[in-house]
């Protein structure tokens, strides 16, 4: 029996719609999943939603099940979790987590979905792949006992990161971020928060996730002689400039590159990408994580909100869009 969907295509850069799909039946080893909720990665998403994505970056920014090329038309997205309705035995009726666009239903191989457990709730296990980046961020960086730490940016993946550092032992954990309300949402994750001119120095392990030059330049500046700023931020086409020249070499000061596109090879070896999914959706147990929520809009109203979260009308972290029982 063949299935319909819809799904949202961005149609040129800055315009998107809502289109008709046909779905095959699921074949032996596949899943039809019916989607409750997707959320919009604000960092990524946004750039692709603009045509930023530089040509040389198209293939590595391919998301696993996007159609279409850059700049457009293309569906994008990977934030997606539903309901499995069609498949094994094991995994229907089901709540699983999938790197799939913002559609309706969608049928894939049985291994593309991740359950989701029992004690997360469907809503909030859209952060799943924000979740990921931070473990694979927390990986990279191997955080100490004792380390001083700043988290300069308070996006969806630096707030993912704080509230994973604030479970470490004996760390001093400061959210650091040019806009005052984030102190809320700081509290609310258990960690420390800081406007940038009053944020504390001397640290250890500093983690950029601000996604502009200004902030990769405070991240230098408050690093003690030998630390380390483990960069997660994706810049698109954007060009920065560096304060290389001063205090760079003789404090012996590191920037170290981090992305989830590849499992940490600090991880313990053996480490899979499937296993490090996992290990996020068991963390999202923690009700914290609800404070990186911040808006949420019907499927049919998408093309007329994404524009606003690339323009920053809307402000907030993780913006989730609802789907209606069909």
């Amino acid at each position: 029996m063949k299935h319909t969907a819809r799904a949202f295509w961005l149609s040129s850069p800055g315009q998107g719609e809502i289109r008709d799909e046909h779905l095959a039946a699921p074949a032996d080893g596949e899943v039809l999943v019916r989607t409750l909720y997707t959320g919009v990665s604000r960092g990524t998403e946004t750039l692709v939603f603009g045509g930023r994505v530089p040509e040389n970056q198209h293939a590595t920014m391919r998301a696993p099940f996007q159609e279409g090329e850059f700049p457009a038309p293309v569906k994008y997205g990977y934030l997606s979790v539903g309901r499995v309705e069609e498949g094994p035995d094991a995994l229907v009726g089901r709540n699983v987590f999938c790197l799939y666009p913002h559609q309706s239903r969608y049928v894939v191989p049985a291994s593309a979905v991740t359950v989701v457990p029992q004690s997360v709730p469907a809503a909030r296990a859209v952060l799943a792949g924000t979740v990921e980046t931070a473990v694979n961020a927390l990986w990279d960086a191997r955080p100490l006992i004792g380390d001083r730490i700043a988290v300069v940016g308070g996006g969806m993946v630096g707030c993912s990161v704080a509230a994973l550092l604030a479970r470490h032992p004996g760390v001093r954990v400061q959210l650091v971020d040019a806009d005052p309300a984030r102190a809320d949402t700081a509290r609310a994750l258990g960690v420390d928060f800081a406007l940038p001119g009053d944020a504390l120095g001397e640290c250890d392990l500093v983690v950029h996730a601000s996604a502009s030059e200004q902030g990769l330049v405070t991240s230098l500046g408050l690093l003690a002689a030998e630390g380390t700023v483990v960069e997660l931020s994706w810049y698109g086409d954007r060009r920065i400039a560096l304060p290389l020249g001063e205090a760079f070499h003789s404090r012996r000061l590191t920037i170290r590159s981090s992305q989830v596109g590849t499992v940490s090879p600090a991880a313990r070896p053996g480490r899979t990408y499937a296993d490090r999914l996992a290990l996020a959706l068991e963390l999202l147990a923690d009700a914290r994580f609800d404070a990186l929520v911040t808006g949420e809009c019907a499927f049919d109203e998408l093309p007329d909100v994404l524009p606003r979260l690339a323009s920053g009308e809307l402000p907030g972290l993780c913006h989730r869009v609802r789907y209606a029982a069909e």
